[in-house]
């Protein structure tokens, strides 16, 4: 599980889709091609899962996409950042199609601003498209509508869960948690080191793809 320290389920894993005329769930993000295969067949029960997506949609071409939208305080710098790094990552791997990424603030403080020249500078130094985009504020809506909602540091992720109202579905995470630390990706607004902020996130960024594919 991408939280060691707890066992539950968000509910949005029991989405439910028809195929081959049987009502089922399509574990969301994740689908495991073992259980549909062999619960079409009478072999095992549901399995919950989040690993293996390569055969994502193989029946019925049934394709469920993944939904990340990462957070950062101002969404100028470390979160937009994240999200042209993710999204580059994806591309080269083919599977862009399989991804919705996005991000937010949780402040208002640079809503409708750019990603800050410094971000655009170190993603240009490393040959990343820079995604095109202005600041928005994060919403209690988002919750519903993203798998994974990802903040940068211990800050962000108490501001997301007061706009939230908490995490129910456990879908609120610090980005390095996927690569089993505990540590803040430091804001660059402040230091003005974009890349340590950069090194960060790519380490992050690597993990939890190589969870999710």
């Amino acid at each position: 599980m991408l939280k060691p320290h707890s066992s539950k389920i968000p509910n949005s894993y029991y989405v439910f889709t028809t195929i081959d005329g049987i009502n089922m769930p399509r574990f969301a993000p994740i689908c495991h091609f073992r259980y549909i295969f062999n619960n079409l067949h009478g072999k095992s029960k549901p399995r919950k899962s989040r690993q293996n997506t390569a055969n994502r949609g193989i029946l019925g071409g049934n394709f469920i996409m993944i939904k990340i939208l990462f957070v950062c305080h101002g969404n100028i710098c470390r979160s937009t950042m994240a999200e042209s790094v993710l999204s580059h990552m994806v591309s080269q791997r083919g599977l862009s199609n399989d991804f919705h990424i996005a991000s937010a603030a949780t402040s208002r403080e640079e809503i409708g601003n750019s990603p800050h020249h410094g971000t655009v500078r170190k993603l240009r130094e490393e040959g990343i498209p820079v995604i095109p985009h202005r600041a928005v504020q994060m919403t209690k809506k988002d919750y519903e509508t993203y798998d994974y909602l990802i903040g940068m540091d211990d800050w962000n992720i108490r501001n997301m869960q007061r706009i939230t109202g908490g995490d129910p579905e456990q879908k609120i995470y610090k980005l390095l948690e996927f690569a089993g630390s505990r540590r803040d990706i430091a804001d660059p607004w402040y230091t003005g080191n974009f890349d340590v902020t950069y090194a960060d996130i790519i380490e992050g960024c690597e993990a939890l793809l190589e969870k999710l594919v």
